[in-house]
C-alpha cells in the first residue's frame, strides 16, 4: 500500500494528523543503535516527609526525574517535606548536616504545594526547572470511547472533558493551561477543530472548513493556532489568531502535511511532509517562506516532530526503527540524529516537559497504550498512566505560570 493511500485512509476513517504512523515500519533507513550522552551526572538523595503519605508522593514524583537517585545512606541532598496547617508544605534541603534552603508553598490543594516545593527542589540541586507542576490533556478510551483528559503528573486529578462519544484526538493545551484544542467527529459527524474554555466550560468550533480540520497548536504566547486544513483540496498548514480568524496558508505543495510545532520563540514551524514520497520534517518560517527539509538522515518515515522549548536546536520525533517507532532527536547544530527510547512495542507522539530535557510520549503494543515518561540525558524512562484509564494516549504537557 502506498504512502499517500495509506495516508488518506487513515485520514477520512480515522483522522489522524499521525499519518507518518500508518506506513509499515518494515525495512527502514535506520542508522545506528539507542544512545544516550555519557558522563551525565546524577544526584543521590533522601526523601523524608510528614506525614509519611507526603514523604511517599515525594519519593514517587523524583522517581520520574533521571536526575536523581534515591538512596539510603550518604546522599548528596537530604528534602525534608513537612504538611502546614491548610495547603501548605514547607521545604528544607540538607546536605552532609548543612541546611542549604528553606521555604513554604502553598496550592489549591497540599499536592499541588508538594508539586510547587519539588520544583524548587530540582532547581537548587541540579540548577534546572522542575516539570512537576506540568498539566497534562490527553486521550484516554476509560467510558469505551476516546475521549479527551486533563490531569497532574502523578495522576492523582483526573478529569474528563469531553463526552462526545466520538473520536476524539490531538489535544493541546494553551500556554496558561485554560484553553484546550482538540478534534472531534463530534458535531457534523466531520473532523472539526473544537476550543475549549477550561475556566467556564465553554466549547466553540474553532475550525470547522470543508475537509478535514486536524492538529490545531498554540504559540508559545498563546497568540496563533497553527493546524492542518485540507479545504483546498490538499492537507496544508495554516496559521490563525488565537480565535481562529486570519487564517494565513503556510504550504503550497502537492504533498500532505502535518503535525506543526512551534520554535520557542514563535517564529518557525516544524512539521511532517510526504514531499519525498514518504513523511519527513520540515520547517519554515510562520509566513510560510523558507521551507526547507531536516535531514535526520535515520529513517525513511520520520514525523510528529516537537521543537525543544529550552533548547531550541533540538526537535524530538518519531521515526521507523527495526520494525517498530521510536522517538529520536535531532540536533539542528550537530546536524544529528539519534534514538532515545527503548522498550517493547511502538514509541510514538513525543512532547517534550517544559524543563527541556524530559519527554512524554505514548508507549504503544497490540494491547494497550500508555503514557511514559522518558529522560533524554540519562535514558531513564517511566510509567505515567494508570492501567484503569485503558489505552491513555497522546499527551500535551504545558506548565502553567504560578
Amino acid at each position: 500500500m502506498s504512502f499517500r493511500v495509506n495516508h488518506l485512509y487513515l485520514l477520512t476513517i480515522f483522522l489522524s494528523t499521525l499519518f507518518c504512523l500508518a506506513v509499515e515500519a518494515a525495512d527502514p533507513t535506520y542508522a545506528g543503535e539507542v544512545v544516550a550522552p555519557s558522563g551525565v551526572r546524577t544526584r543521590t538523595i533522601q526523601i523524608s516527609g510528614q506525614p509519611s503519605a507526603l514523604a511517599q508522593q515525594a519519593q514517587q514524583l523524583f522517581g520520574l526525574h533521571g536526575g536523581y537517585e534515591q538512596v539510603s545512606t550518604r546522599p548528596d541532598f537530604n528534602f525534608a517535606f513537612a504538611a502546614v496547617q491548610g495547603n501548605g508544605v514547607d521545604l528544607t534541603i540538607t546536605s552532609r548536616g548543612k541546611t542549604l534552603w528553606e521555604g513554604s508553598f502553598n496550592g489549591r490543594t497540599q499536592l499541588e504545594a508538594l508539586y510547587a516545593a519539588s520544583d524548587v527542589a530540582v532547581t537548587k540541586t541540579l540548577g534546572t526547572k522542575g516539570f512537576f507542576s506540568s498539566k497534562l490533556a490527553f486521550v484516554a478510551d476509560r467510558t469505551g470511547n476516546s475521549e479527551i483528559y486533563t490531569s497532574d503528573i502523578l495522576f492523582k486529578a483526573v478529569r474528563q472533558l469531553t463526552s462526545d462519544r466520538a473520536h476524539c484526538l490531538s489535544p493541546n493545551l494553551s500556554p496558561d493551561g485554560n484553553v484546550l484544542l482538540y478534534t472531534s467527529f463530534h458535531g457534523t459527524g466531520f473532523p472539526d477543530i473544537y476550543k475549549v474554555d477550561l475556566v467556564t466550560g465553554r466549547r466553540t468550533v474553532l475550525a470547522g472548513f470543508r475537509g478535514t480540520n486536524t492538529g490545531g497548536t498554540f504559540s508559545p504566547d498563546g497568540r496563533q493556532i497553527a493546524m492542518i486544513l485540507s479545504s483546498s483540496g490538499n492537507s496544508e498548514v495554516y496559521v490563525s489568531n488565537g480565535e481562529g480568524k486570519q487564517l494565513r496558508r503556510l504550504t503550497r505543495t502537492d504533498s500532505l502535511e502535518a503535525d506543526p510545532s512551534w520554535s520557542p520563540d514563535g517564529r518557525r514551524l516544524v512539521f511532517t511532509s510526504d514531499q519525498m514520497g514518504g513523511p519527513q520534517i520540515y520547517t519554515s518560517n510562520a509566513q510560510g517562506r523558507s521551507m526547507s527539509r531536516v535531514r535526520t538522515d535515520i529513517s525513511r518515515n520520520c514525523s510528529e516532530p516537537t521543537w525543544n522549548p529550552v533548547h531550541p536546536d533540538l526537535i524530538a520525533f518519531t521515526a521507523a526503527a527495526g520494525g517498530e517507532f521510536e522517538v529520536a532527536v535531532y540536533s539542528f547544530k550537530e546536524n544529528k540524529s539519534r534514538i532515545i527510547s527503548r522498550g517493547s512495542g511502538d514509541a510514538v507522539h513525543p512532547t517534550w516537559l517544559n524543563d527541556g530535557r524530559h519527554l512524554v510520549y505514548t508507549e504503544r503494543t497490540s494491547r494497550y497504550s500508555r503514557l511514559m515518561i522518558l529522560d533524554t540525558a540519562t535514558g531513564k524512562r517511566a510509567r505515567l498512566s494508570p492501567a484503569e484509564l485503558k489505552d491513555a494516549r497522546e499527551a500535551s504537557p504545558v506548565y502553567p505560570k504560578r
